[in-house]
């Protein structure tokens, strides 16, 4: 009988996605990565056989479904501008107020393998698609819904790096402000 794993896998992910998130692909060593988790790389290699590109790939599908819940405003409430300041709240928290680092960013730079980038860029379309869905429910064309969306995701993106680099969350703080009136075009 095997034995039950020591660390369930939401927490197994978010331990990871933190050196991830931190290092980014590249500068995350199998060390780190165990230590992190507080298994040993035999234990990671147990439940990763194809090594870091395999953990990145589980890191990526639990931000997804993290975004999931974090948009899910963004999706159903009939008022789409509500929806998309609950949304925007939602986000905020996720990155603590703009301070915390984007495995977005982070982690398909610099030597992640071409599935990860593309998983990450999944990821990030998840994000974009859902404010652009929105932005045509409250009347936008499709075209213009969209870029919006991706400037707001760019705005919010660099707001993150901005944060990172000079410890202020400002500029992201007021990303997410502007959200519901770039989406929305007021």
């Amino acid at each position: 009988m095997a034995r039950p794993p020591t660390v369930h896998d939401d927490e197994l992910y978010d331990r990871l996605a933190e050196v991830f998130r931190t290092t980014g692909y590249e500068g995350a060593s199998l060390g780190a990565l165990a230590e992190s988790t507080g298994l040993k790389r035999a234990s990671l290699y147990h439940r990763f056989p194809d090594g870091k590109a395999q953990m990145a790939e589980a890191v990526l599908a639990r931000v997804e479904r993290l975004f999931e819940d974090l948009l899910e405003p963004l999706r159903t409430d009939p008022d789409p501008r509500s929806g998309i300041v609950r949304t925007a709240e939602r986000i905020s928290e996720f990155y603590g107020g703009g301070l915390l680092s984007c495995v977005l960013d982070t982690l398909p730079l610099s030597g992640a393998p071409e599935p990860v980038r593309r998983r990450a860029a999944r990821v990030a379309e998840v994000w974009i698609s859902a404010m652009a869905d929105a932005a045509c429910r409250a009347g936008r064309s499709p075209e213009d819904a969209r870029e919006a969306a991706e400037d707001v995701f760019a705005s919010a993106e660099g707001g993150l790096v901005h944060g990172r680099l000079f410890g202020d969350g400002g500029p992201f703080t007021r990303a997410l402000a502007r959200m519901p009136d770039l989406l929305l075009g007021t």
